[in-house]
């Protein structure tokens, strides 16, 4: 079988240290079973470790690429010049059938032009259409409406879109219904392996020590610190239940508008339960902390499938989501699910504080088979390569 080689363009790069896109294309190279795939992965030179042009990472081909700081344009500009290099390299090394992976829908208005590069270079557009980015509340209206055009174009002139949920797959089908577009379901994955850290271990005791916070004895939230993740009113419904346990957030919190609102509507500094710890980027730490929740608040409201709800399906006991379809499709039978009405998280939680073992553990093996059975990395790669290979999943 001939090698097939895959460009991917849209993560911050490898190795991994922010979201889901670059855990994914690290789990993506890390776990490449067949020697019949080359994967090429585009990297921002400006937070890469390595600073050389092109290096080895994973046996993937990574390729550092420059771009000036441009505010939320920088990204767009980065896509463009990564999908540049490409085209440029397909090109002079003669490459047949590549096949361009593009994460995320930012660069819609410029995709025409590079599509038809593609084409007549024999190759292949893949796109990952992401979550609803225009529907986030931090973009101005006008970013708001780019990002909603720009969707419309990558589907439009996209050879196939690999939806990493059910929901995000039938809207696409149904908003863009006119392009007739081509789509898959490949899900981000996660595991349910333990970490490899322990309570006794000196980071972990350092970090429990330093917030004051007792192993089983807290609910966790983590995720991007924007309005659209519900922090505004997790807080609120935790602040109004009865719960003794502590409510830990990991996130990256910045002294900014959306941070200084929270406190006036929430006045949450008067309440020593809620503990802003920052982020976590030691992995072992974060699942080792995952795992000693007595729960976890999700309230992400826009995007498909979260990394980050994955995780805590697969390392804590307890999962309380917020009930849209994302997180329904995700969660099922091994989770419990809150609206958004007045009163109504608040008497989950204190409801969930009164569980007993048996139906805590019920919660957990039921969460854990989830993820062994529909999201474990091990699957998720195999249906990559079969897609990147066959053609088909």
């Amino acid at each position: 079988m001939e090698t097939k080689n895959v460009f991917i363009v849209g993560a911050k790069g490898i190795p991994a240290k922010y979201g889901g896109y670059e855990s994914f294309v690290e789990q993506l190279t890390a776990r490449k079973v067949s020697d019949n795939i080359h994967y090429f992965v585009a990297c921002r030179k400006d937070l890469s470790d390595n600073k050389n042009d092109v290096f080895m990472y994973n046996n993937a081909t990574c390729f550092n690429v420059g771009v000036p700081h441009v505010g939320p344009a920088q990204a767009i500009l980065y896509d463009i010049k990564a999908l540049e290099w490409s085209i440029k390299y397909i090109k002079k090394n003669n490459i047949e059938k590549p096949i361009i992976y593009v994460l995320a829908c930012r660069i819609g208005p410029f995709i025409r032009r590079y599509k038809q590069k593609i084409k007549e270079l024999g190759g292949k557009l893949y796109v990952n259409p992401d979550g609803h980015e225009w529907l986030r509340a931090k973009w101005s209206k006008p970013v708001r409406k780019y990002w909603k055009i720009s969707e419309k174009l990558m589907v439009k002139h996209s050879d196939l879109l690999v939806c990493d949920s059910r929901a995000i797959e039938k809207y696409i089908k149904e908003e863009y219904s006119q392009y007739e577009p081509n789509t898959t379901y490949i899900s981000y994955g996660s595991d349910i392996i333990p970490s490899k850290l322990n309570l006794n271990d000196h980071a972990a005791k350092e970090w429990y020590e330093k917030y004051n916070i007792n192993p089983n004895n807290y609910y966790l939230i983590v995720g991007r610190f924007v309005p659209e993740n519900n922090y505004e009113t997790m807080i609120k419904e935790f602040m109004q239940s009865k719960t003794h346990k502590d409510l830990v957030i990991i996130s990256n919190v910045e002294e900014n508008e959306f941070f200084n609102h929270l406190k006036r509507s929430t006045e949450f500094e008067n309440d020593k339960r809620i503990k802003f710890v920052g982020t976590v980027y030691n992995s072992e730490l974060l699942k080792l902390v995952r795992e000693n929740a007595y729960g976890y608040l999700h309230g992400h409201e826009v995007g498909g499938t979260n990394p980050s709800l994955l995780e805590a399906l697969g390392s804590t006991r307890v999962n309380l989501l917020l009930d849209v379809s994302f997180n329904h499709e995700v969660g099922m039978d091994g989770a419990l699910f809150w609206v958004k009405d007045k009163g109504n998280l608040a008497t989950l939680i204190n409801t969930t504080d009164k569980l007993s073992e048996a139906e805590i553990r019920n919660l957990n093996e039921k969460s854990n088979e989830i993820i062994v059975k529909r999201y474990d990395w091990t699957l998720i790669v195999n249906m990559y390569e079969n897609l990147f290979l066959l053609g088909e999943i």
